[in-house]
């Protein structure tokens, strides 16, 4: 049975994708067939995509780190036909065919079964970034951030990371201080739960070792000199979920954060998540941290449409989540 999926190559030198047809036979090992119906695009997946980033392993090879739908067939008895599916991380994308497929087969333990209740979009909206955000916040609580112990700053507030987070954050009651460099989306990040909003370009970040105290947490998917500001700048006790390096891998700090206030810097990996773990958050996922405003966060696009989404992507002009749809 031929399908359609979105390929990148390498051709020489040049990293591109487009659309293919392929047939099932193709498609690489596993005990699971998935009948695609949505993925979602990803920093990851843009930085693979365009070759920005070396996340592919080998080319040629279909890209989306994400993918929902149901079960086709299954050779491992935890999985039926017609269970609702999700698949995050792992080597999906990577070193394994991705989720920009109408036929994706995986490894049975990478398949998570949806939550009852959440729809392919749905679990897609989330996907990798949501779910780092997810996981972000529960790292966060397991090293004692709770609402009434101060502000809690999200950075990169309108990529899929940051927005995520800000609406977890706000829908369990903390006070979110989002920080961004899109001095035009303000009011958006305030209509998902921000109390204050605080632009890049004017922020003071100072050089000194240890800076006024300003944060009981944070949720950084940045990197770099905003990241190196915040050890500096965290109340005492307070924690930092660290999962992105999108402004730079560097991090110019000292000791002082961490022994003269007891400052965490917890770093968050989705990908190799325990299954455990995984499935406890898709729960809450449904529950106290499920999304009130997904009409704000996501924008559905087609296969079609990958290229132009991830050179907006790589150009910083990312909002919120966007939705592949595979299926119809």
């Amino acid at each position: 049975m031929s399908f359609k999926a979105y390929r990148v190559n390498q051709i020489d030198g040049k990293v591109s994708g487009r659309i293919e047809h392929l047939e099932q036979e193709q498609l690489p090992a596993g005990e699971v067939l998935i009948e695609a119906e949505y993925s979602s695009v990803n920093y990851k997946d843009a930085l693979a995509a365009t070759g920005a980033g070396k996340i592919m392993r080998r080319m040629p090879m279909t890209g989306g780190i994400d993918v929902a739908g149901t079960v086709a067939s299954s050779s491992d008895a935890r999985f039926a036909e017609g269970d609702p599916v999700l698949v995050t991380g792992y080597d999906l994308g990577v070193n394994h065919d991705g989720g920009y497929a109408e036929w994706v087969r995986v490894p049975a333990d990478w398949v998570v079964r949806r939550p009852p209740g959440m729809s392919a979009k749905e679990a897609m909206a989330v996907g990798t970034a949501g779910f780092t955000a997810a996981l972000s916040v529960l790292r966060l609580e397991q090293n004692g951030l709770r609402p009434e112990n101060g502000p809690v700053l999200v950075t990169g507030a309108t990529g899929g990371v940051g927005s995520m987070a800000v609406e977890f954050l706000a829908g369990l009651g903390y006070a979110v201080t989002a920080l961004t460099g899109k001095a035009d989306q303000v009011d958006f990040l305030k209509s998902l739960g921000a109390r204050e909003v605080l632009l890049r370009q004017q922020l003071e970040m100072g050089t000194r070792p240890l800076e006024k105290a300003l944060w009981a947490g944070a949720v950084d998917p940045v990197g770099g000199a905003v990241l190196s500001w915040l050890t500096r700048s965290m109340m005492n006790h307070g924690s930092i979920a660290n999962s992105g390096l999108a402004g730079g891998v560097e991090l110019q700090t000292t000791v002082m954060p961490f022994i003269l206030r007891g400052v965490n810097l917890l770093g968050i990996d989705s990908v190799n998540c325990p299954m455990r773990v995984r499935e406890q958050l898709w729960q809450r996922l449904m529950t106290d941290l499920k999304p009130r405003h997904w009409a704000q966060v996501v924008h559905e696009v087609s296969l079609e449409q990958l290229d132009e989404v991830f050179a907006a992507l790589m150009r910083g002009q990312g909002l919120g989540r966007t939705v592949v749809r595979i299926k119809g």
